[in-house]
């Protein structure tokens, strides 16, 4: 039986797991076991502000210096990874200025750099280390 709560390790507390969250959680340890992502150079549900609104990006991943270096947008397994999804987290990087754009949704990831004045689909993820 799946619990109702799930830990999680960059906001430090339990939170609800509902299959977006969950795909966030495994994400999370995407970036950390895999691309080598300090756990303390992660944010979670990070709040940014666009113009009068206000969003949450899933995951912020920071570079050695504190800058923001990727946005990540988690979305529940059976939601498509469409050009809305992309936009979104396009939006983010307004106020973020990241060089890197990642959408999951557990079943697919698809991870963006930038390059001159557009983005390029990377066929391997990138290691913190490359980020800097």
């Amino acid at each position: 039986m799946e619990s109702a709560f799930v830990w999680d390790p960059l906001r430090k507390k339990s939170v609800r797991n509902t299959p977006e969250e969950a795909v966030r959680q495994w994400f999370i340890s995407v970036l950390h076991e895999g691309m080598k992502v300090p756990e303390h150079m992660m944010g979670s549900e990070v709040a940014i502000k666009h113009g009068a609104k206000e969003y949450r990006a899933d995951i912020v991943v920071y570079a050695r210096s504190a800058e923001p270096v990727m946005v990540v947008e988690c979305k529940r397994p059976e939601v498509t990874l469409d050009q809305a999804v992309v936009d979104q987290a396009l939006r983010y990087n307004n106020e973020l200025n990241v060089r890197y754009i990642a959408i999951t949704n557990g079943a697919k990831t698809f991870i963006f750099q930038r390059k001159d004045e557009g983005w390029e689909f990377m066929q391997k993820a990138p290691a913190w280390e490359e980020m800097q």
